[in-house]
């Protein structure tokens, strides 16, 4: 459907991110925006970025970027 360009490593770092911030809603007091973090983790298991495509960016390997 899209093509991948979030890398390997871009989606470990956007997953722990979104989590983060999405445990911080759900446990901190008064941390609605922490459901901002549902955008990096959803780019993360997609493996795609409408922002890094806007701007030409890609964080894939060599191979990944058929």
């Amino acid at each position: 459907m899209f093509k991948q360009n979030v890398g390997s490593a871009d989606r470990i770092v956007r997953a722990i991110v979104g989590l983060a911030l999405i445990a911080m809603a759900i446990f901190g007091q008064g941390m609605a925006w922490g459901w901002i973090g549902l955008v990096p983790l959803a780019t993360s298991v997609v493996s795609y970025c409408p922002a890094y495509s806007i701007f030409g960016l890609n964080t894939c390997g060599r191979k990944a970027q058929h």
